[in-house]
């Protein structure tokens, strides 16, 4: 049985699909982007600001589901360039200063709305 999540602290589902499913004690959450949920726009800045964005928005459906940032074990970041790993990765691992959770990192063709980064999560508790 699958549970969907939803909060109006992170962005609306901008496609046919759910912010976060839970699926037993997992929570699969979707490709977070820069969008800041209060004026639905996305967040016009450099991959640091836009990163801070995606991880309030993953933070918030961790939350909204009784999850947090410690039951995260994976993480697959898409970037729109690979020159922007460095920065992305600092603003990323200050979010995840004990116990990371696996990851993967690959640069995309294009992200949607153009933006810098994507990042989906799974979290187990």
């Amino acid at each position: 049985m699958k549970t969907i999540i939803n909060t109006p602290l992170a962005p609306k589902a901008i496609g046919p699909y759910s912010q976060a499913v839970l699926a037993g004690n997992t929570l699969y959450i979707s490709g977070q982007i820069p969008i800041n949920p209060e004026t639905g726009k996305v967040v016009e800045a450099d991959i640091r600001v836009q990163t801070k964005q995606v991880m309030e928005n993953i933070k918030a459906i961790l939350t909204e589901a009784g999850f947090s940032l410690s039951n995260v074990v994976k993480s697959t970041c898409l970037l729109s360039d690979m020159s922007n790993f460095a920065a992305m990765n600092e603003i990323y691992g200050s979010y995840y200063t004990e116990n990371p959770p696996a990851r993967a990192a690959f640069a995309v063709k294009e992200l949607p709305l153009s933006v810098l980064v994507e990042i989906e999560t799974i979290a187990v508790k």
